[in-house]
């Protein structure tokens, strides 16, 4: 495989992003991979390089960009439960920068630049999100679903909420198919949240598959973090491999 940092010309800025493709002249598939909040760091760089093991070309763009290069904090405290919600704090700001509209006009460039590669197929792709990258994921599909076949959300948060703009309204446009893993007992995926985003998907007609990861907590495929569940992790994989190989 042939990993390496690229610099994207995106809506606002350059977004330093990790691209990582299959040996071989391709063209491979491509999968567009949204980090958690905790940004663009290793431990990214090893999920997209597992995927990319399957076959598939991946670009994992710092979403964050608008914030500066990553790591925009000291990795460290990710992995110490009571330094973590410090963390949360900082970055916050730059969550919130990110709105429906800079979404999908950063999609749209990530789209661009991914299509351009070498071994890179220029046709649909996969967006797959962690935490706050599973509400972008569901973001990008919406606003490209011409370009964006199948969205894959893991612990997303927010997907469903009561404001004018909740990504679980503009789930008519998805053409694709979708899959939604989520947390067990999730602050920022409610019971009720879940049961809004699935009747939406329901009415709109998607083709999609929702579940809760009973005892996983919010985080749970990341491995730097305290809120890494293994069993939990080993699920996401086998779910999203199964889903890449299904619209491959």
């Amino acid at each position: 495989m042939r990993g390496r940092m690229v610099d994207v010309p995106a809506a606002d800025g350059t977004a330093d992003s990790y691209l990582v493709v299959p040996d071989g002249d391709g063209p491979h598939p491509g999968v567009l991979l949204f980090e958690d909040a905790f940004g663009l760091r290793p431990r990214l760089f090893e999920m997209a390089d597992r995927v990319a093991g399957r076959g598939y070309a991946v670009l994992a763009p710092n979403i964050l960009y608008r914030g500066g290069p990553c790591p925009q904090f000291d990795l460290a405290d990710i992995g110490d439960p009571d330094r973590r919600e410090a963390v949360f704090g900082r970055v916050m700001p730059f969550i919130r920068d990110l709105d429906t509209s800079a979404i999908g006009r950063d999609t749209q460039a990530y789209l661009d630049f991914f299509a351009r590669q070498d071994g890179v197929d220029p046709g649909p792709v996969v967006v797959v999100g962690y935490c706050m990258g599973g509400l972008n994921a569901l973001r990008a599909i919406e606003a490209h679903p011409g370009r964006i076949k199948a969205v894959a959300s893991f612990h997303g948060g927010r997907l469903a909420t009561d404001e004018p703009d909740s990504p679980h309204l503009a789930v008519g446009s998805i053409t694709g198919e979708a899959y939604f893993a989520h947390a067990d007992n999730d602050h920022a995926m409610t019971a009720e949240q879940i049961r809004m985003l699935e009747s939406a998907l329901d009415s709109a007609g998607v083709r999609y598959r929702s579940e809760v990861y009973e005892g996983a907590p919010h985080g749970f495929t990341m491995s730097d973090t305290a809120a890494h569940d293994a069993a939990a992790e080993q699920r996401h994989w086998e779910n999203l491999f199964a889903l890449l190989d299904r619209v491959r």
